[in-house]
């Protein structure tokens, strides 16, 4: 087979040494690579505190990485979350995965914890453990400088040296590994960064057969409004979004007490590119090219990122949202997360926060200073304290992103079930409820959204097991995947038998999560979403969610996903799937 190196690399941070594993093929089969084999990896051990020094860091990056398969320069970090307690993984661009695969690596599983902080640089086969010391405190950004001729970098800020819940992995700079707090989890193991660079090549078994896969998937991405049209992804990024978010009369504001903001169109796309006057930038691999850099050099902020500093804080000046998503990212921090606590806090002190407090409490969180200390916990722990868990729109303690789930009711059930909290990327109904796409579906109704959540989540998790990014399955489909895949490794598959390979992954993430006692009780969404309405206008009526339609969803989606009437996995669908009972 082709594709894969069938090396895994694993680093002992305690006693600084390395030792290489060679997995059975049949492994492979099962778990694909990426968010799949980090998953594998990660069974054994989910059970432990995430600060254990036992508990791995997994980096993995699946066999399309490293080929000319479209949009395949992406990668897998995992463990479990330091925020909240499940499996918690982010899948990442930048130049990272490339480099592993070359390098003659599938994955990285680093445990055990270093004595003092330390980096770690390879070069394919060669692993060298340096003193990081002089690099404690230090941001992301000089780092990266200091760095980067060694290859690809990864990287914690000081958010992480802080333990902060939510700080984020840094690649290359300015892609972020932020969801879930993985970032913390790296700085509690003494690790400051990682490069790595590879000279060799990933083997392809069928390098025509991919030339054509690889032509179909263009022509597909190019007959996408939303990736490739004017208005779409790439001329305007994940920004893309904004608009429609807010006259659909959806878009989280005051913490998430409205669904509209007044002054939206003066932080709206077309804002930023009037100010800033962006150019292209993606990841390796990618034609696509979502990244805007402005005129000044500056990355601007993503269309999560544009909401959360902006109407959920109930600001309209675009300068301080790139501000405060420069901050974030030079500080190592999830920008949903840090923009939804400050929400939270500005909800609880009963004010509306000025441009130069969202700055200074940024500052305050990444420097565990103040207030920070305590914002640093997260919106539900920071909450909880004072009495007022209820303000905390999270789910699973994980803050919730850019959609209000009052206006999309696949959506509000996609968050609800997620395996890894509040999060859009599990499952994203938005592309039926309001993109249209593929099949377009009434956003105000439960009707049919337990089945398409359940395809949705088995999609992405085999998306992220290839690995290649979500956005060109607004175009292709894991049918033309299927192909590439075919392609590159010489296993005949198609798309359902990918697809069928994503439930076998993301059944698994439900038996990790149950292991640590998740169930029906956490599949739940803040209780503001079933009291109060959102704000309608426009002729749109936002109305508070019946609890009883929702209920009713969510049994459905636990039929259909073959749990029991708790959220639990049960034998029988585990055997099914090929996930022995005690995995």
């Amino acid at each position: 087979m082709s594709g894969w190196n069938f090396k895994i690399l694993r680093i002992d941070l305690t006693t600084h040494t390395w030792t290489m594993e060679r997995p059975e093929p049949a492994i492979y089969h099962k778990f694909i690579g990426g968010k799949g084999l980090a998953g594998y990896y990660l069974r054994d051990h989910i059970t432990r505190d995430w600060d254990d020094p036992a508990m791995p860091l997994l980096i993995f990056a699946g066999p399309l990485v490293g080929t000319p398969a479209p949009t395949s320069g992406r990668l897998t970090v995992m463990s479990r979350s330091p925020l909240t307690g499940t499996v918690g993984d982010a899948s990442v661009g930048g130049r990272f995965g490339t480099e592993l695969k070359k390098a003659g690596w599938d994955g990285i599983i680093i445990s055990g914890r270093s004595q003092q902080a330390c980096g770690i640089e390879i070069v394919d086969e060669q692993i060298v453990f340096t003193d990081a010391t002089a690099l404690k405190g230090g941001k992301t950004s000089e780092i990266y400088t200091r760095l980067k001729d060694k290859g690809a970098v990864a990287s914690i800020g000081p958010a992480a040296d802080q333990r902060v819940r939510f700080a984020s992995i840094m690649f290359d700079g300015h892609y972020a590994a932020g969801r879930n707090g993985l970032g913390t989890l790296v700085g509690a193991k003494n690790l400051k960064y990682i490069t790595m660079k590879g000279t060799g090549k990933v083997p392809v078994s069928d390098l025509d057969g991919l030339k054509m896969a690889r032509e179909e998937i263009f022509r597909m991405a190019a007959a996408s409004p939303v990736l490739m049209g004017q208005l779409g992804i790439t001329n305007y990024g994940t920004a893309a979004v904004y608009d429609l978010t807010s006259s659909r009369r959806m878009m989280p504001t005051a913490n998430f007490r409205k669904t509209y903001f007044d002054d939206a169109i003066q932080a709206n796309a077309g804002t930023y590119h009037k100010k800033y006057q962006p150019k292209k930038s993606g990841c390796r691999g990618c034609h696509i090219l979502c990244k805007k850099i402005g005129n000044d050099k500056r990355i601007l902020p993503e269309f999560e990122t544009m909401n959360h500093f902006g109407p959920l804080l109930e600001n309209a000046d675009i300068e301080i949202i790139t501000r405060a998503n420069a901050i974030c990212n030079e500080m190592g921090m999830d920008t949903i997360s840090a923009g939804a606590t400050l929400a939270c806090y500005a909800e609880i002190e009963n004010k509306r926060l000025t441009g130069d407090e969202i700055l200074s409490l940024l500052t305050a969180v990444a420097n565990g200073s103040g207030i920070g200390k305590e914002l640093g916990k997260g919106s539900y722990e920071f909450a909880r304290s004072k009495g007022k868990s209820e303000v905390s729109m999270s789910v699973k303690r994980l803050e919730l992103p850019a959609y209000d789930p009052r206006g999309a009711y696949g959506m509000a059930l996609g968050y609800a079930v997620s395996t890894r909290g509040g999060c859009h990327l599990r499952a994203y109904p938005i592309g039926n409820e309001i993109l249209r796409k593929p099949v377009p579906t009434d956003r105000f109704t439960f009707s049919g959204k337990a089945r398409i959540v359940k395809i949705a989540e088995d999609a992405n998790a085999i998306i992220d097991s290839l690995t290649a990014c979500k956005f060109i399955f607004f175009g292709a489909t894991l049918e033309e995947y299927a192909r590439a895949f075919t392609a590159v490794t010489g296993v005949e598959s198609t798309g359902q038998d990918l697809s069928i390979i994503g439930e076998r992954i993301y059944y698994a993430e439900r038996i990790m999560n149950a292991k640590n006692g998740f169930n029906k009780i956490h599949d739940d969404l803040p209780q503001r979403f079933f009291k109060e309405p959102g704000s309608s206008g426009n002729n749109i009526e936002i109305q508070p969610i019946r609890r009883d339609d929702f209920l009713t969803a969510r049994n459905n989606y636990y039929i259909v996903r073959g749990l029991d009437g708790n959220g639990l996995p049960t034998k029988e669908k585990s055997e099914e799937l090929g996930l022995t009972w005690n995995d």
